[in-house]
Order: C-alpha cells, then sequence, then structure tokens
C-alpha cells in the first residue's frame, strides 16, 4: 500500500512552507509517508481507492517555524490537525482549511498566528473543537461559526478579537465552551 499520491504532494508543500530547526521532521524526506511513519503523520487504513491516506497532522511542539500552507484544505480525510505549541508559526490561518469537512480537532494554540479568522472555517460540518488560543488573531468572530453546529470547544482567549460575539452563537447545539 502507498500514501494517494496527490497527499504525498500536499505534505511537501506543507513542508516548504515550514522550517524545521531541530529537524524533527528530517523523516519527511525519505520514503513514502504513511509507509515510512514520517513524524506527524497519521493515515487511514488502505481505502476501497486501494491507497492510504492522511488522517492526522500533530505537529504539537516541535520548534516549528515558518507559516501554515494553503495546500492543508487539499488533505481531504484530515480529521486532526495539529500545530499547537510550535510558538513561531505565523502568518494568518488558511482559509483553505475550510475545505476539509472531515476535519473535528482544528488545534493551532500558542503560535504567532496573525489575521482575522476566514468566513470560510465556519462550514466544518464534523469540527469538534477549536482552539487558536494565545496568537495574534485580530478581527470580529464570523457568523459563519454559527454553522458549527458539531463544536463543543470554541479557545479564543488572548488574541485580539474584537466586537461583540455574534448572538447567533448562543444558539450551538453542541457549545459547552466559549
Amino acid at each position: 500500500m502507498l500514501t494517494y499520491p496527490p497527499e504525498v504532494d500536499t505534505l511537501q508543500a506543507i513542508r516548504r512552507k515550514l522550517k524545521d530547526p531541530r529537524k524533527n521532521l528530517r523523516n519527511w524526506r525519505k520514503g513514502d509517508p504513511c509507509v515510512s511513519n514520517w513524524t506527524g503523520v497519521i493515515c487511514t487504513m488502505p481505502q476501497p481507492d486501494g491507497f492510504l491516506h492522511i488522517q492526522e497532522l500533530r505537529m504539537l511542539n516541535l520548534n516549528l517555524t515558518g507559516k501554515l500552507a494553503p495546500k492543508l484544505g487539499q488533505l481531504s480525510n484530515l480529521t486532526v490537525l495539529n500545530f499547537m505549541w510550535n510558538h513561531n508559526i505565523t502568518g494568518s490561518i488558511p482559509k483553505e482549511i475550510g475545505n476539509i469537512k472531515s476535519l473535528k480537532f482544528l488545534l493551532l494554540s500558542g503560535n504567532q498566528l496573525t489575521g482575522p479568522l476566514a468566513d470560510k472555517l465556519g462550514f466544518l460540518p464534523n469540527l469538534l473543537m477549536f482552539q487558536v488560543d494565545l496568537n495574534q488573531i485580530t478581527g470580529s468572530l464570523p457568523k459563519s461559526f454559527v454553522n458549527l453546529i458539531s463544536c463543543r470547544h470554541f479557545h479564543m482567549n488572548n488574541n485580539s478579537i474584537s466586537g461583540q460575539i455574534p448572538s447567533e452563537l448562543s444558539s450551538m447545539p453542541a457549545l459547552i465552551h466559549l
């Protein structure tokens, strides 16, 4: 079994946007991501199409710097996207992440992410946890977040989010923590 080739290309594009001073991702240059067990890459069991697919990216606390690549949005089987506590990932959260309908956990806390939250992030039907606390996010909360009907936790503290919390968020059926 091999990893679905377009997903391998996507991982390589993600890697090009990141700097890895501790060389935690050195094995990202060798072999197949799923078969060779690349750091932080968790894959599905073989699928009917005959390929393995990327299911999770666990890049927690690897001292990575650089930016999150918009190509992340092409990992259509991703359920967990975790870049927490790298401290120096910069730039905005790519709106393309809003394309990953299978995403359950978007975990980006403890970096230097900036800019507003894209409206498109409000269209992740399976999202359970949205964590962007301890960054430098600005702007208001998109009203589209009311569409995150499965979301139980929004962690957005220690940013520069402005404006009022959209009243529509109070009607979210699963919300426990804002």
